[in-house]
């Protein structure tokens, strides 16, 4: 399968191009020629999580990569469980904060990882990403101890949790870590002016592991699906119609994947994309007019993004009619909302972190009778663990992953947001 740019249709390229490449021309994000569909949803919906995954991804990857390939690839990524977790008669929690950064990125990461490792054929690349949170430690951890793959992540300096922060900056070695003056959309900004650099771009072998590079958002198709099957499992398959999914939202990613899901046939009614006070697209879905307004720090600061990379994505699956576009609705949850949530949910027995609190107030909102919500918990809550604590008044323990990297020091330098100042750091150790 070839995958083309949105923005220069004509630019086209293999999945390990796409992978190899990041962004396209003119800063176009990849997007496949087709999107495979399967019949036979309920055979897959009966397989374990790598056996199913190797199943949905082969039609994207299979010009690149044989079935036994991938296999290998799947299995090594995705060593993790992803898991419903029911709340209430009608409400449950996908939890993907299992893996060994405690984020939903693990999945994503670490499968590019295997990708870019088996396409690189030992050229040296650098993987330049910025970070709103949890995709710094994911990547990270991912390339953590590859030859020949340089890793430079861009965070803004004082806008994610200290824990966060120690889980990325850490490890040293061929991850370099950078903390911006600035927020996520100038990291954002800075790594889309590198790869307009043709001269840099091709002197380091430029590369992005955002959830720009196609290979991330193609992984987490894989966990909707395994959701849908643990929920086939639980509830029975005639009750799959009604399901309703709110994505904590920021960079969009994770709505792309789910929509490629719908797309391919899993049984799901519909999708809200969940906001913090970063309210750009449920103001755009009710006006039509596209104003990212200044980004504002919150405490689901993993989602403080005016400027979403993958929207230009999902708006190409709406107003193409891969998906319908009355699928895809958009409410934005503020702060007091965010902290009550949290509350309600200790007070059913869950301890949430905030992403997933903007997400489980959506569905009050955003779902109507006979509908099963199911909402996104995307890291794990010890990640914010002092938000966590001062919201509930009472402790949460750290689990082993966190604990052996918060007393270590962090390696960061500090840089503004020029890009005369990262180009010049990225040729210097090139």
């Amino acid at each position: 399968m070839k995958f083309y740019n949105l923005k220069e249709n004509d630019e086209q390229v293999s999945f390990a191009g796409a992978v190899k490449q990041g962004l396209g021309k003119n800063q176009g994000l990849f997007f496949p020629k087709e999107i495979p569909s399967f019949d036979n949803i309920d055979a897959l919906l009966a397989m374990p999580l790598v056996e199913r995954s190797v199943k949905v991804l082969q039609p994207f990857v299979s010009e690149d990569l044989n079935e036994k390939q991938l296999t290998d690839i799947v299995t090594a990524a995705f060593n993790f469980p992803a898991q419903i977790q029911p709340i209430s008669a009608d409400r449950a929690i996908l939890e993907l904060f299992h893996g060994p950064t405690l984020a939903f990125k693990d999945f994503g990461a670490r499968f590019m990882a295997k990708c870019l490792q088996k396409f690189s054929k030992n050229k040296k690349i650098t993987i330049l990403t910025a970070t709103s949170g949890d995709t710094g430690a994911a990547v990270a951890h991912a390339f953590h101890g590859i030859d020949n793959i340089r890793v430079v992540i861009m965070y803004p300096k004082g806008k994610i949790s200290l824990l966060q922060e120690k889980m990325f900056t850490t490890l040293g070695g061929n991850i370099e870590t950078i903390a911006i003056d600035g927020d996520f959309d100038d990291c954002q900004a800075l790594v889309k002016k590198s790869f307009d650099d043709e001269e840099l771009k091709n002197t380091i072998g430029l590369n992005s592991a955002n959830s720009i590079n196609i290979s991330r958002l193609l992984a987490q198709i894989c966990y909707y699906f395994e959701a849908v099957a643990q929920l086939s499992r639980q509830k029975g398959k005639s009750e799959l119609n009604d399901i309703v999914f709110s994505i904590p939202s920021g960079n969009f990613g994770n709505l792309t994947a789910g929509l490629f899901a719908k797309a391919m046939g899993l049984p799901i009614k519909r999708f809200i994309a969940a906001t913090n006070a970063n309210d750009t697209v449920p103001r755009y879905l009710e006006t039509g007019e596209w104003s990212p307004n200044t980004t504002v720090a919150t405490i689901s600061n993993a989602m403080d993004v005016s400027n979403p990379n993958n929207w230009p994505r999902v708006e190409h699956m709406l107003k193409s009619g891969i998906v319908a576009q009355d699928c895809v609705s958009s409410v934005s949850i503020d702060e007091e909302q965010t902290q009550i949530t949290m509350i309600q949910l200790a007070k059913l027995g869950y301890i949430s972190e905030p992403h997933a609190a903007v997400a489980y107030k959506a569905l009050q909102y955003g779902t109507q009778e006979g509908e099963f919500g199911v909402f996104l918990g995307t890291a794990h809550p010890a990640k914010f663990k002092d938000i966590v604590e001062n919201t509930l008044g009472q402790p949460i323990g750290l689990p082993k992953e966190l604990a052996d990297c918060a007393s270590e020091t962090t390696l960061s330098i500090d840089m503004d947001a020029d890009f005369s100042l990262l180009r010049e750091y990225l040729l210097a150790k090139k």
